[in-house]
C-alpha cells in the first residue's frame, strides 16, 4: 500500500455517497507496500479502506474483489468490499479503478511467536478450502512467466555473483514446472503475498487476513511456501525458526493434509517462493514507480532467504 494517486475529500465524499456511507470525518494515506493508492477512511457507516488499483485493470480486479466477498461468506476474516444498489463492487475515481471494503481491526504482529503461526498456518488451510467453489478463474499474475520476463529487467542491475544465482534459480524452476509431480498438485484461489504486515490480530487472536490484489488461481503449496519464508524465518539471516516453522506446518495440516507429492515437492516451492519476492524486490528497488510515500522493500533479503533455501535443504 502506498500514495500513488492523490484524492481529496471532495473525490472520496463522492464515492462515499454512490455507496450510501454517509459523510466523511477523516481520509487519511496509508504508508508502506508497493502497489497500489490506500487511504483509511472514517465515515457515519464505520472504518473503511479506500483503494485506487495502480497495475491492475476493470477486467482483472472483479476476479480479486468477488474472492474476497466469496471468502467472507464462507466464514474467513478478511476484507468485505462494499456493494452499490446494483450489486457492483468496483467503480472509478480518479480515472482509476476503485473499491471500498472494511477495515479489519487489530494490528499486524512484525515479530510472530509460535501461536501466532499456528493461527495463521490453520486460517490459511481453511481459506483454501474455502475457495474450492470459487467460480471465477485468473491465473497469478507473478507466476513464472513473469520471473522469466522480469529476470531479463533486473539481471544489467547485479553483480555476477547474484547473476547467475537468479539465472539458475529460474532455470530450475523451469525445470521443475515441467515434472508430472508438478502439473497435478492441487490448485485453487491462493493469497500470494500472506506476509505478517498482510495479517492482523486482536488481544492474541487472529483477526484477519488482507491484501488479496496478488492473488489467483494457483498451487496451495505456493501459498504455505510463501508464508513460511517469512512467517517462519530470522528477519536477519533467514535462516529458519524451527519451532514456528513445524507448529506452522502442523496446524496447517490440522486442517488440510499435504499430498505426497506436495510433500516431496515443498523444498522446490521454498526456494520458489523466495525466488519471486527476490525478482519482485529488485525490481521495485532498480525500476522504481513514482509515489508520495513509497519506500521500496530491501530486496538483499529475499536473495539470503533464497540462499537459505538452496544451502540448506528442508522438506517433510
Amino acid at each position: 500500500m502506498a500514495v500513488f494517486t492523490t484524492v481529496t475529500e471532495e473525490q472520496a465524499q463522492s464515492l462515499i455517497d454512490h455507496l450510501q456511507l454517509g459523510q466523511l470525518q477523516n481520509l487519511q494515506g496509508i504508508k508502506g507496500g508497493i502497489e497500489n493508492t490506500n487511504y483509511f477512511v472514517n465515515c457515519d457507516a464505520g472504518q473503511f479502506v479506500l483503494t485506487l488499483f495502480e497495475r491492475l485493470s476493470h477486467e482483472q480486479l472483479p476476479f480479486y474483489l468477488y474472492l474476497m466477498k466469496h471468502l467472507a461468506n464462507n466464514g474467513i476474516p478478511v476484507p468485505n468490499p462494499v456493494m452499490d444498489k446494483q450489486g457492483e463492487l468496483l467503480f472509478t475515481l480518479c480515472n482509476k479503478p476503485a473499491a471500498i471494503v472494511n477495515r479489519l481491526t487489530g494490528q499486524s504482529e512484525l515479530n510472530p511467536q509460535v501461536s501466532h503461526c499456528r493461527a495463521v498456518g490453520e486460517m490459511l488451510a481453511k481459506m483454501h478450502l474455502a475457495g474450492k467453489d470459487f467460480g471465477r478463474s485468473q491465473s497469478n499474475l507473478r507466476c513464472l512467466s513473469w520471473w522469466n520476463e522480469t529476470c531479463q529487467l533486473v539481471l544489467p542491475h547485479l553483480n555476477q555473483q547474484q547473476k547467475s544465482l537468479l539465472i539458475e534459480e529460474v532455470a530450475f524452476a523451469n525445470h521443475i514446472q515441467l515434472q508430472p509431480s508438478y502439473q497435478a498438485l492441487p490448485k485453487g484461489p491462493i493469497h500470494a503475498d500472506l506476509f505478517r504486515d498482510n495479517v492482523m490480530f486482536e488481544q492474541g487472536k487472529l483477526s484477519g487476513f488482507f491484501d488479496f490484489y496478488f492473488a489467483g488461481i494457483d498451487h496451495w503449496l505456493f501459498d504455505l511456501a510463501v508464508c513460511l519464508n517469512d512467517w517462519c524465518i530470522d528477519q536477519q539471516s533467514g535462516c529458519w525458526n524451527v519451532a514456528c516453522r513445524d507448529e506452522f506446518i502442523e496446524a496447517y495440516q490440522s486442517v488440510r493434509i499435504l499430498q505426497p507429492n506436495e510433500r516431496r515437492l515443498l523444498s522446490a516451492f521454498l526456494r520458489h517462493a523466495a525466488l519471486r519476492f527476490w525478482i519482485s524486490r529488485l525490481w521495485d528497488f532498480h525500476l522504481p514507480r513514482d509515489a508520495n510515500l513509497l519506500k521500496p522493500h530491501d530486496p538483499t533479503h529475499f536473495e539470503r532467504v533464497l540462499l537459505e533455501r538452496v544451502n540448506q535443504p528442508w522438506c517433510l
